[in-house]
């Protein structure tokens, strides 16, 4: 029952997007860049701004996180080769997971305001390698104009300089911030519904084959990094719950611009996303 109760409002959301998608075929451009630009730089500074937010607690848990984005990348080069896939595609795919739209509400409904927090650790340092690391990948080059002016990264700046210094804002300012953070987790879970349309048939064998490699490349670095560091029991949850994840969609549109192979990107991507509703019921079931 636990399971679905943590379930049913995240893939509730994700069928809302997906019929509206099917009836009205919205353009996503826009509220992608609402999402970039306004929401989730809005969302991380209310987290990290917060007076009983404490970064020192998450810094095993971010370390925990880098380890499992390499070690994913690690486990699934040899998968890749052996599937012929090319792997300027494939492992930046399998690297770097859908911790933002799934991991951010997966995370609030299974473990409270505190799981969130650390969510959100966990994807800014997802969000930081996929910057550099994983546009290097993708396409050789390191974007490092792009990564400072990242509205995330600068509202994660934001953020800690004003829980570092203790700076008070007054609860007319910090409230519309608020109001504008909590629009995230219902807009990226309405958002992935609308991409599910793009699911076809033709992209089934090599998604499904995306969505057995992406959790299993994930779950081996975890458990080495629960081995490893002195993680809590609920920062060893979130862990594994993080490691688990499809890929995330920012995969296909780094594919779409440095042209690599966007199809077998975005096959993964999508089925990778349809299936997680039975993976990660799956890692609930033996978390809760």
């Amino acid at each position: 029952m636990k399971i679905i109760e943590i379930l049913f409002p995240v893939f509730a959301l994700v069928v809302v997007g997906y019929l509206y998608g099917r009836r009205y075929r919205p353009n996503l451009q826009a509220v992608n860049q609402l999402m970039l630009f306004v929401f989730v730089p809005a969302l991380v500074f209310d987290v990290m701004s917060r007076r009983n937010f404490q970064v020192v607690e998450y810094q095993w848990l971010a370390l925990a996180g880098v380890i499992v984005v390499l070690g994913s990348g690690i486990i699934a080069w040899p998968a890749g080769r052996a599937l012929g896939y090319p792997q300027r595609a494939f492992l930046p795919t399998m690297m770097f997971n859908n911790c933002g739209n799934l991991g951010l509400p997966l995370a609030l409904l299974a473990f409270g305001d505190k799981g969130l927090e650390g969510a959100v650790i966990l994807f800014l340092v997802s969000n930081l390698l996929h910057f550099t690391l994983g546009t290097w990948i993708f396409g050789g080059i390191i974007s490092w104009k792009g990564l400072v002016l990242n509205p995330v990264n600068i509202a994660t700046v934001a953020g800690l300089g004003v829980n570092f210094l203790q700076i008070r804002l007054p609860d007319f300012v910090l409230l519309p911030i608020s109001m504008l953070g909590q629009i995230v987790i219902p807009f990226m879970l309405i958002s992935l519904g609308v991409r599910m349309l793009s699911v076809k048939r033709a992209d089934l064998g090599r998604g499904i084959v995306g969505s057995v490699v992406r959790p299993l490349s994930g779950f081996v670095p975890a458990m080495a990094a629960v081995w490893l560091l002195p993680l809590d029991v609920a920062q060893v949850s979130l862990l594994i719950l993080f490691a688990t994840l499809p890929p995330a969609v920012l995969n296909f549109l780094f594919a779409e611009q440095y042209q690599q192979d966007p199809e077998l990107v975005a096959s993964l991507v999508l089925v990778g996303n349809a299936m997680a509703v039975v993976t990660t019921a799956l890692v609930l079931w033996w978390l809760v």
